[in-house]
This record gives structure tokens, C-alpha cells and sequence, in this order.
């Protein structure tokens, strides 16, 4: 028996490692946790900050829309036209200033925000032939601008198509979104001059978290953020613009707070200089609910620990109490396990030699059977029986074909449960089948005038062996036979459905019960309705396993009061070319 300090010392350590376990998993718990909680949190930012971002993209494209329409409608003024046509230089902006007054004019009685959407322009020019600024005669009506600035909005050539550039002013701290419009001559289709517009370029939404600014010859303009960190900001998007893989995003500290940082290209293929739309979304507040949740779930683990040390406490206990008497019994418990091995081992040996003997006997009893029908078919042709006598032996003949097909059937289940039996995939013309079957049915016995109904194509194949694609045939229309009433019917259909095809017989006759449904494909299995019909319950699982071996199933589709149909399907098959052949020569 074991002293009470071995009894302890393994008290002990259970304790410990349950302890460790509790442990484990505890930390495991957190860090998941904690994992899911940080891949929710760059959800929720990404959705919130794609959301603001959406709603500033689509706010731009729809002035931008605008403004194109608007500077078509510019272009298209004939008093512009006659002066650059005529080479009339000189009256240019005068014939402008009237066309171009009400872009000019400001819209009164705005507030902030909507004068950032109004389609107000700030200062117009016009382009010449070789791109530079034609010089406008006064300031105060087409908009003041230095000359520094004027040589900014020049291009290497005229354009083709609109151009859009942005131009930052020193002297008012701006920058202005610039549209260049060609104008094409209504004589001869050839650009000749195009105008530029500069507008107040669009704010971020009302109630956004995100602050925007613009990134213009590698200098970050963003409001209200101080010079020294607009320098380092642009350092990073600098960077972030170099690196392919940044794709446009990065994390960067934003006046002392962390900050997912967007970057776009707003005018690409555009002859001006790149300029990057620059969104600022703030991480603070996203980060400090981060941060409680994690004391929360830190604190609910912490909890969970100490209820599972205590949890582990009590079960120490109640597991150490059987331990002496485990110690006491290994003993008597070593013996009787090898007694239940050496057992489970005879068993299965027995199981074996019985699986064995069931495919032996099959095999055995195949030529005894046919010597005793030999015997019988010997006897009954000596001419002294009286008709009862031939009665008996005839009886016993028809018992001895039944018992070779039920060792048939046993010794074919045997190969199929062993996985011995492989079928060989040929087309096989199931409408012969079905045809042979029935000439099979139509030479037994009719007792019950039963009519036979057939809807199937001339010739349709399917793909399997021919024996056992005819065994399953048999099985189903001899169910059909056996099971039906005086006066019943039997129905064979058979169609193409898709890849495969689609067998189909039913019969009238007494329902199958429905709690004996689910077993009717069970091995011996026989419902009350075949208690006096002859038959070992073997066809229907034989014929459901050779079904399953050709890739296809047996199912009973319907049982009720009129009518009981079982459907097997096949995969469809084409006609070998010597059967065709045979077949287009008989026709």
C-alpha cells in the first residue's frame, strides 16, 4: 500500500499541472482575445476611414463634373472664338470679361462650406499657341496673380483635352485647383488657344474626422498643422510615395498622436506637375478604446484564472481520494486486463474464422446443392411417380434453385464487403435490358394479371457491367412481381437526366409500412408485408450495392396506398462505335 507521502506528493503535483493547464489556457484565451479585439479595431478603422474617404472622393468628382461642364460652355462663346480667330489678341479679355462675368462674380450670403463646393473661380487665362500665358490688361477683372505664379500655369504645348494642376500661392498661403480647357477653332478643328481657370479646391465633409491637405512639388500643404511637423509629415509621404508596396497608406504621429495617413494622385495623365490629395485620420481615440477593452479583458482572465485555481483545488482533491485504492488494485486490474486482451484477441480471431467460414460455406455448398438438384431431376424422370409424387420433387427442385441463388447473392455480398468485386465501366445498352427482363417476367407464372406498362427510349446506355446492371434489373421487377396485386400494374421508365440516367419501377400493390422504410435496404430484413411472399431480404441491399458500385444509387421514391416506386440511376453512357455502326446498319 502507498505511504501518505507519496499519496501527497502526487497530490501535488496534479495541482501543479492542472495549475499549469488553467494557466496555459487562460493565456492562450488572452491572446486570442487581444488578437481579435486588434484585427476588429483595423476593421472598424478601415471601414470608417474608406467611408470618409468615399464620401470625398465622390463630393470631388461630382464638382469636378461640374466644372467641366461649366468651362465647355466657356469655350464655346463666340466672342472668345472671334477674337482668337481673328488674331485679335488684344480684345481678347475684354470680349471674355462679359462672357466670363457670372463665373467671376462670387455668390453672396454662403457660408464657408458651401463657397468651397460654388463653382466661383478665382482668376482665368488664356493660353497661346506655344502654351505660355497670353497677358491679361487688367488684374482686378480676370484675377490677381504674380507673374511667378502666371509662369506656372503655362504648358509645354497646347492641350488636346482638359488638364488639371493645382498652384500654390505664397502671398495668401492657397492653393488653387487650375483647369485648362482647350479651345478648338469652329474653322478649322484645330486647337488654338485654351482657357485656365483657378477654383478654391474641395474641403473635407462637415463633422469629419478626416483632415485633408494637398502634397504639390514635394511640399505637404495641410491647415492648422505646424510648419516643423509638416516637414517631417512630408518626409513619410515622401517615402510612403517611393515604396510601391506602401500602396498609398501608412501609420504615422500627427501632431503627437498616431495617424493612418491616405495618399492619392488627383490629376494623373495630367502635363501639370503631380499633386496628392492628403488625408489625416486621427488613431488616438480608436487606441484608447482598444486600451480598455484590453483592461477588460485582462481583468475578466485574471478572474478566470483564480476561479480555475480554485476550481483546480477541488478537483485535486476528489481526484487523489481513489488513488490509494489504484495503487492497492493494479495489481488485480494488470491481470485483468491481459484477461480481456487475450479475450478481445480470441474474439477477433473468432470474427475472422467466422467471415471466413461465411464465404467458405457459400463457396462449399454451391456443388452439394447442384448434386441434390441433379439427384431431384433424376428422380422425377422415372416414370412410376404418381402425379403427387411429382408434385413433392418439383417443389424441391424450385427450393434448390432458390437456395443456389441465395448463395450467389451471399457469396457476391461477400466479395463486394471484403472490396473484392471491381467493376469494369462498358456502355451497355439498357433498353436490351429491360427488354430481356421483361421477356424473363413475361415466362413466369402469372397468377395475377398484372399489365405491364413501358416508357423508355430504343436505345439508351449507361455505364457499368452488363451482369450486374441486369441483376439490378431483376431484383426490382421481381419486388414489383411479388409485391403487387390481382390485377396490378407494373411501370418501367427510364430517361436521360443530365450526366446520368434515370430508372424508374413501380407497382401497385400493399404500401410499405413506413417504420420498415428506413431498413428495407437492411441485409434479412423483411416487413410485414413479405411475410408470406417468398424471398431471404437480400435483393433490395444487393441490388442497392451494385448500384453504388456503378457510381449511381437506389432510393424508394414513393410508398403510399396507390402506388410504391423505387429509382436507380446510372451514369449515361455513349454507344460503343461497333454498336453504333450496328445499330445505324440495322436501320
Amino acid at each position: 500500500m502507498p505511504s501518505r507521502a507519496s499519496v501527497g506528493s502526487f497530490r501535488t503535483r496534479l495541482l501543479v499541472a492542472m495549475m499549469l493547464v488553467v494557466a496555459a489556457a487562460t493565456g492562450l484565451t488572452l491572446v486570442l482575445a487581444q488578437h481579435q479585439l486588434a484585427v476588429t479595431g483595423e476593421h472598424d478603422l478601415e471601414r470608417a476611414f474608406q467611408d470618409q474617404l468615399e464620401a470625398r472622393h465622390n463630393l470631388r468628382e461630382l464638382r469636378h463634373a461640374a466644372l467641366v461642364e461649366r468651362c465647355r460652355d466657356l469655350v464655346r462663346k463666340p466672342r472668345i472664338h472671334a477674337a482668337l480667330e481673328d488674331g485679335a489678341l488684344d480684345l481678347l479679355y475684354p470680349s471674355a470679361r462679359d462672357e466670363l462675368r457670372d463665373v467671376m462674380e462670387a455668390d453672396t450670403g454662403l457660408s464657408p462650406e458651401q463657397a468651397a463646393y460654388a463653382l466661383h473661380a478665382q482668376f482665368y487665362r488664356f493660353l497661346g499657341p506655344d502654351g505660355a500665358v497670353i497677358p491679361g490688361p487688367n488684374t482686378a477683372v480676370v484675377g490677381v496673380l504674380s507673374p511667378a505664379e502666371e509662369r506656372q500655369l503655362a504648358l509645354p504645348r497646347l492641350p488636346d483635352r482638359q488638364q488639371l494642376g493645382y498652384l500654390y500661392r505664397p502671398g495668401t498661403d492657397e492653393v488653387s485647383e487650375v483647369i485648362a480647357m482647350p479651345i478648338v477653332s469652329s474653322e478649322t478643328g484645330e486647337v488654338i488657344s485654351a482657357i485656365v481657370l483657378g477654383f478654391q479646391p474641395v474641403g473635407r465633409p462637415a463633422a469629419s474626422a478626416v483632415r485633408s491637405g494637398l502634397w504639390l512639388d514635394g511640399q505637404l500643404h495641410l491647415a492648422g498643422l505646424p510648419a516643423d511637423e509638416r516637414v517631417v509629415l512630408g518626409r513619410a509621404i515622401a517615402a510612403g510615395l517611393a515604396d510601391p508596396d506602401a500602396q498609398g497608406r501608412l501609420t504615422h504621429e500627427v501632431a503627437g498622436a498616431p495617424s493612418r495617413l491616405f495618399f492619392q494622385r488627383l490629376n494623373p495623365d495630367s502635363t501639370y506637375p503631380p499633386a496628392y490629395d492628403v488625408a489625416v485620420y486621427p488613431l488616438a481615440e480608436l487606441q484608447a478604446q482598444q486600451r480598455r477593452l484590453r483592461w477588460r479583458v485582462v481583468g475578466a482572465g485574471v478572474l478566470a484564472l483564480l476561479a480555475g485555481f480554485g476550481a483546480s483545488q477541488l478537483l485535486v482533491r476528489r481526484l487523489a481520494r481513489p488513488v490509494e485504492q489504484l495503487a492497492v488494485d493494479s495489481e488485480v486490474n494488470r491481470a485483468e486486463r491481459v484477461r480481456v486482451e487475450a479475450a478481445l484477441e480470441s474474439t477477433s480471431a473468432e470474427l475472422q474464422r467466422a467471415a471466413r467460414f461465411s464465404a467458405d460455406a457459400s463457396h462449399q455448398l454451391k456443388t452439394p446443392v447442384a448434386v441434390l438438384r441433379a439427384g431431384l431431376e433424376e428422380l422425377l424422370a422415372h416414370e412410376t411417380l404418381s402425379p403427387a409424387e411429382c408434385r413433392e420433387i418439383s417443389a424441391l427442385v424450385h427450393q434448390t434453385y432458390r437456395l443456389s441463388s441465395v448463395i450467389e447473392d451471399l457469396l457476391l455480398l461477400s466479395r463486394m464487403d471484403a472490396g473484392r468485386l471491381k467493376i469494369e465501366f462498358t456502355p451497355v445498352n439498357l433498353s436490351q435490358l429491360i427488354e430481356g427482363s421483361l421477356d424473363d417476367l413475361g415466362a413466369l407464372p402469372d397468377d395475377l394479371e398484372l399489365a405491364v406498362e413501358t416508357d423508355f427510349p430504343p436505345d439508351i446506355h449507361v455505364a457499368g457491367e452488363k451482369r450486374y446492371a441486369a441483376l439490378i434489373l431483376q431484383n426490382l421487377l421481381e419486388n414489383a412481381r411479388k409485391y403487387n396485386r390481382r390485377g396490378g400494374r407494373i411501370r418501367i421508365q427510364a430517361r436521360p437526366d443530365g450526366g446520368q440516367v434515370r430508372l424508374a419501377i413501380g407497382n401497385t400493390g400493399t404500401p410499405i409500412a413506413p417504420e420498415s422504410q428506413a431498413h428495407i435496404f437492411e441485409r434479412f430484413h423483411r416487413g410485414t408485408v413479405g411475410e408470406n411472399v417468398p424471398g431471404y431480404g437480400l435483393g433490395l441491399n444487393l441490388a442497392r450495392q451494385l448500384a453504388r458500385l456503378h457510381q449511381g444509387d437506389l432510393r424508394l421514391v414513393r410508398s403510399d396506398a396507390e402506388w410504391t416506386e423505387f429509382e436507380v440511376r446510372f451514369l449515361a453512357a455513349q454507344p460503343a462505335p461497333a454498336a453504333a455502326a450496328a445499330a445505324g446498319g440495322v436501320a
